[in-house]
């Protein structure tokens, strides 16, 4: 396969990359810059998000009729890299997730009327947005249905009961897609809706303390009390939920992937520009054969990883569910990027993990997104594989 970019979306790509290095990069190093909870603070986001906006690199991931880029998304894959060089890029761009992944699936499956109301307000940066489907034990993890959470019709309105958690963005989001059982049908038996953070019948029980570094509006655990949502705002059909989560998530998926590779290439930047300095017992590091070993396989893995992501998204433009080739690109790629950062701490040394650097922050995220979500859908590796 031949993933040559065509003139315009690598000039878009280049474009990505300048202003990551002339506006990002520097941003990372303010103080000020940061919120309580390591995330760029609210008010420094809407300024940047505007310069995003004013150079052409808001919603790489929309429609240009709806505001956005249009990439496809093998562009995206390259875009995308560039885009999460800087911690700070995806959510500037508003390509982050759980937004992304929402908008991209609103766009396919909502109604002209929902998309107004549900998606545009997205697109134009006015609201975030989650997706409500993970639940506690004994509930519905990876596997969708052991889904505890019911939607039970009266008339011409569902009303919601159950337990969520682990939702992302939850303090901070407006816009709700959640996911609930409404029959016993073990392939039809959920269904998609929406909601809007005002509505009564539901509550935030607690922001779950992680590992690692937390999203804007953290990852929450949720409450459904008899919430209330009139059938209009139901996503596609009554039993379509499995196949909404399905749709979803195979982009979303390897949209992580993408924004791994970003990071991973930035932790080989900055072990690149270290060794290229240091010296040790008289000898520049990067003249080591010892340093150019270990910098040889993290970016040999960098460039699988990259390969596997762009052959999933070639696939994915095709119309296929890609199910395979994106755990594939999943497993190597969050490999790829704990090689990277696990390489540069070590030639970094101390200065590696201190926060002078970002690679104590890559190297947390790296540890809870990367490798953990990894070794989950493995296991769908394996079965499609099969």
């Amino acid at each position: 396969m031949d993933f040559k970019l065509d003139s315009s979306t690598d000039s878009l790509r280049l474009r990505i990359r300048k202003f990551v290095d002339d506006e990002l990069i520097p941003l990372e190093a303010r103080p000020d810059a940061y919120d309580a909870h390591e995330n760029i603070n609210e008010d420094t986001l809407t300024k940047y998000r505007a310069k995003a906006r004013e150079a052409g690199l808001w919603a790489l991931q929309m429609p240009v009729a709806r505001g956005g880029q249009g990439l496809s998304i093998t562009a995206m894959a390259a875009c995308y890299e560039e885009m999460n060089r800087s911690r700070f890029g995806p959510v500037v761009f508003n390509s982050a997730p759980p937004d992304d992944g929402n908008m991209i699936v609103l766009e396919k499956v909502a109604t002209e009327e929902q998309k107004t109301r549900w998606l545009q307000p997205i697109v134009n940066g006015e609201v975030r947005s989650a997706f409500v489907m993970t639940e506690p034990a004994p509930g519905a993890g990876s596997d969708p249905s052991m889904m505890q959470t019911t939607a039970r019709r009266e008339g011409d309105r569902w009303i919601i009961n159950g337990r969520k958690w682990f939702i992302t963005a939850a303090e901070v989001v407006s816009h709700f897609i959640l996911i609930a059982k409404t029959s016993d049908d073990p392939r039809k038996g959920l269904t998609a809706f929406l909601f809007h953070a005002d509505q009564p019948g539901w509550r935030i029980v607690r922001r779950i303390p992680i590992m690692g570094p937390e999203e804007h509006g953290g990852h929450c655990e949720l409450e459904f009390d008899g919430l209330e949502i009139p059938d209009e705002n139901r996503l596609m059909q009554v039993g379509d939920g499995l196949k909404l989560t399905q749709i979803r998530l195979g982009t979303a998926r390897l949209t992580h992937c993408m924004r791994w590779l970003g990071l991973a290439r930035r932790s080989m930047e900055i072990a690149r520009d270290h060794v290229g300095t240091r010296r040790s017992g008289g000898v520049l590091l990067a003249d080591r054969e010892g340093v150019q070993m270990m910098l040889g396989e993290a970016a040999m893995q960098i460039e699988i990883g990259r390969l596997l992501t762009m052959r999933a998204a070639a696939r994915l433009d095709q119309g296929d569910f890609a199910r395979k080739e994106v755990s594939m690109a999943k497993v190597v790629v969050a490999e790829a990027l704990h090689k990277a950062v696990d390489t540069a701490i070590q030639l970094n040394g101390a200065r590696g993990y201190s926060k002078d650097t970002p690679l104590e922050w890559i190297y947390r995220y790296a540890a809870r997104r990367g490798s953990s979500m990894a070794l989950r859908r493995s296991t769908r590796w394996f079965s499609h594989a099969s």
